[in-house]
């Protein structure tokens, strides 16, 4: 598909997956004419990397980590410093601390609809 297309799919700027060509986090074959061909897969792959940059992971981390979610065998270890590690722990962890701050956020928001709902019972009708 063209990049008009992965673009209108994964709701991704045209400029943004750019980059992410130029960060080799997306593969694109070129065809005669030059234009990028991306392979169907890449929808949910760039649906992956937005939801790891949403979750404040840089980029150096995704590349490393995107081999590992298509295949947990095709981890590279040669290239985990313990900096690395480090810091994808760093990020695990505030990872955590985001889902349970929504999580709580959540149970709050259907607590308040519920008490909502049973206040707010529909009206009857008119009578005649």
């Amino acid at each position: 598909m063209r990049i008009g297309e992965l673009s209108r799919r994964t709701a991704t700027s045209r400029r943004q997956l750019r980059y992410y060509e130029e960060q080799e986090l997306i593969f694109a074959e070129r065809e005669s004419n030059g234009y990028r061909d991306y392979q169907e897969a890449l929808v949910d792959r760039v649906a992956q990397i937005r939801g790891l940059l949403d979750a404040g992971l840089p980029v150096k981390i995704i590349r490393q980590i995107l081999p590992c979610l298509r295949s947990p065998s095709a981890i590279h270890f040669e290239s985990a410093t313990p900096e690395m590690v480090a810091t994808i722990e760093e990020q695990r962890d505030k990872m955590d601390e985001r889902i349970r701050c929504l999580t709580q956020n959540r149970d709050a928001l259907s607590a308040y609809l519920g008490a909502v709902t049973r206040q707010v019972a529909p009206a009857s009708p008119p009578a005649r």
